[in-house]
């Protein structure tokens, strides 16, 4: 290299490493950033989008039996549990060993009855969304936190495999408006009728074809018509229609 070629190289050395420097720096700080809606705020009596998908986007749900075993998870979660019934259930001597394990587990299983309230879900192959109240500040990540490692545990024994199941901790944004709690019912359900196959949700719930004990219906169904069909439910989710609004589309946490 000639002096000329050294001078100038030295001269644009500090300038370079400046722009560099300035360059990893900004690089540290995407890098760390939290994904979006994964830092949360939690307030007493708030209502939730939740969300959360597989690691990679893979799917977490392979089949029917996967499907059943994340609602039963959910329906011993909401339902109220009766521990007075199962304590003299366990005393049974007529009981065989394996119902008396059973008992046992639900016993000590965490409830969350008394702290959630789930208003409306779908299941889909990769990921799931729910509308969800919590009670207190801290139920909702209690429930979500239990929820999650309980199906990853079951996920990865069944298929032989180990690690994360999700893509982090699960997403969830506070709603503060009756109007979107309503129109975010009806985005949840929407996402369940996409594609060639219907997905596991609320829906039936919601149009009297099913009756789930454990998903709160009437909030919602307060606020339309049972007898006028324009002005039912069925017709509220199947209009297409949805807010246009900036802060509703930061909402939805797709």
């Amino acid at each position: 290299m000639s002096k000329c070629h050294q001078k100038r190289a030295c001269k644009a050395s500090p300038g370079r490493l400046k722009k560099v420097a300035i360059i990893m720096t900004s690089v540290k700080i995407i890098l760390n950033m939290p994904a979006r809606n994964s830092i949360k705020t939690y307030v007493g009596n708030g209502y939730y989008h939740v969300y959360n998908r597989g690691v990679e986007k893979r799917k977490i749900f392979l089949c029917k039996h996967d499907y059943a075993v994340f609602l039963g998870y959910l329906k011993e979660y909401l339902l109220q549990k009766d521990d007075q019934k199962l304590r003299h259930k366990l005393v049974d001597i007529n009981l065989s060993a394996e119902e008396r394990n059973k008992v046992a587990k639900l016993l000590r299983l965490n409830n969350f009855a008394e702290e959630i309230e789930l208003f409306s879900f779908t299941l889909k192959p990769n990921h799931f969304h729910m509308l969800i109240k919590q009670k207190d500040a801290g139920s909702m990540d209690k429930f979500m936190n239990s929820l999650c490692t309980r199906y990853t545990m079951y996920f990865n024994k069944k298929y032989d495999r180990v690690g994360k199941l999700f893509q982090g901790v699960y997403k969830a944004v506070l709603v503060d408006s009756l109007e979107y709690c309503l129109y975010l019912t009806k985005y949840i359900h929407a996402q369940s009728l996409q594609g060639r196959t219907k997905r596991p949700s609320s829906l039936d719930a919601y149009l009297g074809k099913q009756r789930i004990g454990w998903i709160n219906t009437e909030m919602i169904l307060s606020y339309f018509s049972k007898k006028i069909h324009g002005l039912s439910y069925e017709s509220f989710v199947s209009d297409g229609n949805m807010p246009s609004s900036r802060n509703f589309s930061e909402l939805l946490i797709d």
